[in-house]
């Protein structure tokens, strides 16, 4: 179990990305997923209102009705669920009276009394920052959210973000959300992870798999023909310079029995202030990487060849 941030949340150290419920697993496979993940031990689903309002004929909070029907279905024990608001098409921004409604009406989805971990999904500067943090702190008194956290705020948005509840005497966030993975690790590494050593936040990594290609699955730039919606965003990485990254990856996972995948998973736990990455499986016999690289431990030397094979330019360069 991890802890994150500050917060009195223990959470299995891998979160499911609940963003295909609905989009590319329907009911049926999203309960066989879910009930995989958590016979494994898994106890912690990250969603959003807004899955998955981009899929034709959806209008979003499809991901969030599903895991509440499992929820209701299943009645499991201790699960640690956190959604976010901002981007609901029905919900959009970030305004006192927007937050209010979007969390109540993530509460009825969900089927819930109170959600465990409430992001704001993007920042919002049409609305000044004192009303949003004030509207999350609210949720926390009124007993509707135990814990506030933020996703794609910059370092600086989320230190103003503490310093106004600090001052005001509202609930601080605990955890940020960013996308973070071995393809993708300047800005997160110089700016994010600083700011989360400094006030106790939790890091919890979405974009793990970097859309599939940290599996192996996809090692050619031509996305054509590769059976997936996330063949176009995965094929971007297959260059000379992602592609050593898999091959190291492959070697290390060799040496445990393990697949690239959850290889790519322990890399990113080992990283500072990381509790759980999100990753999401539209199949049952995806789940077990994902449980595998929440158990997978590596060795320094093992991390330090994943840093050196994965550096890039430096983002300040």
């Amino acid at each position: 179990m991890t802890r994150i941030g500050n917060s009195d949340l223990d959470v299995f150290p891998l979160s499911l990305g609940g963003n295909v419920f609905g989009w590319t697993a329907d009911r049926d496979a999203s309960f066989a997923v879910l009930d995989a993940f958590a016979e494994g031990g898994g106890d912690f689903i990250d969603t959003a209102d807004a899955y998955s309002a981009w899929v034709p004929g959806n209008s979003g909070g499809e991901s969030e009705t599903i895991i509440g029907e499992w929820l209701a279905s299943r009645k499991p024990e201790g699960v640690v669920v956190a959604t976010k608001v901002s981007q609901h098409p029905d919900f959009r921004g970030l305004s006192a009276a927007n937050v209010r409604n979007a969390a109540e009406a993530s509460l009825g989805r969900l089927g819930v009394d109170a959600i465990d971990l409430y992001y704001a999904h993007f920042d919002d500067e049409t609305v000044p920052l004192e009303e949003t943090v004030g509207a999350f702190g609210q949720l926390v008194a009124d007993g509707l959210v135990r814990h506030v956290a933020v996703s794609n705020y910059s370092a600086e948005r989320i230190r103003e973000w503490v310093e106004i509840a600090q001052r005001t005497g509202v609930a601080l966030p605990v955890a940020v959300q960013p996308h973070y993975n071995l393809v993708h690790r300047n800005d997160v590494e110089e700016t994010i992870i600083p700011v989360a050593e400094e006030f106790g936040l939790g890091l919890v990594p979405y974009y793990s798999l970097a859309s599939g290609f940290l599996t192996g699955k996809y090692r050619s730039t031509d996305a054509d023909g590769q059976g997936s919606p996330r063949a176009t965003g995965a094929a971007k990485y297959a260059t000379e310079a992602g592609l050593r990254i898999i091959d190291a990856l492959e070697e290390i996972g060799n040496a445990h029995g393990a697949s690239i995948a959850a290889t790519s998973l322990a890399w990113l736990r080992a990283q500072p202030t990381v509790a759980a990455p999100i990753a999401s499986a539209s199949r049952v016999e995806q789940v077990a990487d994902l449980l595998a690289g929440a158990r997978l431990e590596l060795a320094a030397d093992e991390v330090g060849l994943l840093n050196r094979v994965s550096e890039w330019t430096p983002a300040r360069a």
